[in-house]
């Protein structure tokens, strides 16, 4: 019973009962991306993602971002990418995170770059 309560009010954390519905009667499944995100589209050409685990729109990869926002491109009908070997691996926005960089973390590296004219 939480679980569906849940569900129906808390749409900040996963997908909501409408959008499960809709899903359901409506959404033809694309595809899925290497995080577990999976990808709908409607007849009319609607796109939506399920998101797996807590909901963070960053966690879409660059070959699903082109065809979430109807840009056309060469990989849009297979989604596959080809990864070079300088490329990272995708990774979500970590602001506000313990694992979000900060330029000046340890104190020491906190040095003045110039010297002030007036002394």
């Amino acid at each position: 019973m939480l679980t569906i309560l849940r569900k129906v009010f808390t749409w900040w954390n996963r997908d909501t009962f409408g959008t499960s519905i809709k899903t359901i009667f409506f959404g033809k499944f694309v595809g899925k991306d290497s995080f577990g995100n999976k990808y709908y589209e409607d007849k009319k050409g609607k796109r939506w993602v399920i998101y797996s685990g807590e909901i963070d729109a960053s966690k879409i990869p660059v070959e699903w971002y082109s065809w979430m926002h109807f840009t056309p491109n060469k990989i849009e009908k297979s989604h596959e990418l080809k990864k070079y070997n300088w490329q990272k691996p995708h990774q979500p926005n970590l602001t506000g995170t313990k694992s979000a960089y900060y330029p000046n973390k340890n104190k020491d590296a906190i040095e003045k770059k110039y010297k002030t004219w007036k002394n």
